[in-house]
Order: C-alpha cells, then sequence, then structure tokens
C-alpha cells in the first residue's frame, strides 16, 4: 500500500533521485515564505486561507527548478539538499522545507509540473473546471462503483482543506463535506456546505465515495489516513506535485505553473 506519511516520501524522493545525474548535492536549495502578493496575485474574490496570514507558501529553488508549499509555520532556510534530506521533520517548518525541495528537484529534472502556485484569475478558473474534471476522471477510471455514483447523481465527496471556489464548483453538482483545520472556518456555509472540524474525518471518511485532499496534508503530515481508508484519493494544488508523481497518484491542479 502506499505510504504518504513524510518520513516513507522521503525515502521513497532519495530511491527516485538515486537513479538521476543530479548536481552535486552540495548545491544550495533556497526557501523563503511568499507574500500572497508574489503567491496568488489579486484574484477576485479575498477569502483564501493564504489572504489570511495564517498560511504561507514556501518557496524551494533547485537549480532550474523552483517548489513550494503552504504551511502555517513560514521563515527563511539556508542549506544544501543533503542537509535537507537528513533533517529532523518534527514541525510544520521543517516538513515545508522538505516537501518544496522535492517539488523543487523533480521540476529541475523537468519531470514535474506546476510547482508554482497559480495567480489572479487562475484561483477562480480552477473552481470553475474541477466539477468537468472529476466527472472525466470518474469516466475514464475502472472504479464502477464511482460510476455507478455519478451515473445516479449520488456521488459524495469529501474534500479536505479550504480552497473555496474548489468547494463552490464540487457542490454545484455533487454532495460534497469539507473539512478543515483553521478554527476560524468551522461553521462557515459555502454554498450551502458547512465547513467541519477536521476532527470529524473519520466520519466523512466513512460517508464519502471519493476524497480531493489538499497537498498541505503532506505538511502537517495527515495525508496517510486518506490513503488508508480505501477510497479514491484525489490530490490537489502545487504543495503534492512531487509526491503525486513518485507514487503515481491523480492530481488536480490546472491552473498551476
Amino acid at each position: 500500500m502506499i505510504n504518504l506519511a513524510l518520513e516513507n516520501l522521503r525515502e521513497k524522493f532519495i530511491e527516485t533521485i538515486s537513479t538521476m545525474n543530479l548536481p552535486d548535492f552540495q548545491v544550495t536549495v533556497r526557501a523563503r515564505p511568499l507574500t500572497s502578493q508574489e503567491a496568488i496575485g489579486n484574484p477576485e474574490h479575498h477569502d483564501y486561507p493564504i489572504q489570511k496570514g495564517k498560511e504561507r507558501l514556501m518557496e524551494a529553488i533547485y537549480g532550474n527548478g523552483k517548489g513550494v508549499a503552504f504551511t502555517d509555520m513560514f521563515g527563511d532556510f539556508d542549506g544544501t539538499l543533503s542537509e535537507i534530506l537528513s533533517m529532523d521533520l518534527s514541525n510544520n517548518f521543517r516538513r515545508a522545507i522538505l516537501t518544496s525541495t522535492m517539488n523543487a528537484v523533480l521540476n529541475h529534472q523537468g519531470l514535474i509540473d506546476k510547482t508554482s502556485h497559480c495567480k489572479d484569475t487562475g484561483p477562480g478558473k480552477c473552481g470553475l473546471q474541477v466539477a468537468e474534471w472529476v466527472k472525466t476522471f470518474i469516466l475514464n477510471s475502472s472504479n464502477e462503483k464511482l460510476k455507478a455514483s455519478l451515473e445516479t447523481g449520488g456521488l459524495k465527496i469529501l474534500l479536505v482543506g479550504m480552497q473555496p471556489r474548489l468547494l463552490e464548483g464540487l457542490s454545484s453538482e455533487f454532495d460534497v463535506r469539507i473539512t478543515d483545520m483553521d478554527r476560524e472556518n468551522i461553521g462557515k456555509v459555502i454554498n450551502g456546505v458547512e465547513v467541519m472540524d477536521a476532527g470529524r474525518t473519520d466520519e466523512c471518511l466513512q460517508w464519502c465515495d471519493m476524497i480531493m485532499a489538499t497537498g498541505t496534508t503532506l505538511v502537517n503530515d495527515s495525508a496517510d489516513q486518506f490513503i488508508r481508508s480505501g477510497k479514491p484519493l484525489v490530490l490537489y494544488g502545487v504543495t503534492c506535485a512531487a509526491a503525486a508523481w513518485m507514487h503515481d497518484l491523480p492530481r488536480y491542479c490546472p491552473e498551476g505553473f
């Protein structure tokens, strides 16, 4: 079974790059928190988590590659790839450095794209496309249970993490529940859907047919529970680019670059 715990992802990453002709492992990786303006520009709406200041995008640069990761613990970092691959992953700051670095290295190698967050009209376009993307994803899959749920109009999706436009797009077509870790979001109703506390995740996993989880779950080390649930999983966003590629998991990020 796939294991999305970050320690296991690091081992998978080290195994992956061991076969590559990478530049010297002492090349410096620089990570810094992007401002809201740098990260998403000026979208039409102003209700995105990053605009509240509680989360920032950490950006790592490795050679010609860039990678980012959302985190609630942010700051500057200057170190080598070898240091990052051996660092203790005891907090979200360190986990964000590793996650953004994995994205940057694989982007440098040309193996993954869409490792930088969309800007301006991008988040809105992301939400407008998601329902059709889900339909196409299911129809192209071999999961007959999902297909039956879609065809009968009873598809139930658990959205993990607050992206307001995704919630609007999904809930306009499907039965949706959403969980989030930000206490300020709990109880809010968006497009008729109440935001639930992450403590109710197990209940929602039993309820849903499929999961769409933010890549930020890699940084807070909560992603593995979604694999263990046995429910079809789609990761969304830029944070999960390397993890999705390494494990051949579906990823939704139509407007990243």
